[in-house]
């Protein structure tokens, strides 16, 4: 496989998201207890709602400006949860 310019912008993209992802999300909040080991939950209810929001500003901060659209948690099939900043 020929490695265009498009290619290695898509692969470099693909791997920012992934670091991001990581460090948003996993870090913070994986094999953890919201309540007891996330010091922002310690003042906010952990609902799904205030999770979206967490993780929402846990990204923008690492993410370019303008270039995260939407949070969507899926908590069942039928109770979803989507936010986007507002």
């Amino acid at each position: 496989m020929r490695r265009t310019k498009e290619y290695l912008e898509n692969a470099t993209i693909l791997m920012a998201t992934v670091i991001t992802t990581q460090e948003a999300i996993m870090k913070p909040l994986d094999h953890k207890n919201l309540d007891l080991d996330v010091p922002y939950f310690a003042d906010v209810v952990s609902t799904t709602e205030n999770l979206a929001v967490f993780i929402w500003d846990s990204m923008v901060k690492l993410l370019p400006p303008d270039s995260l659209y939407e949070i969507k948690i899926y908590e069942t099939d039928k109770n979803i949860v989507v936010y986007r900043g507002e």
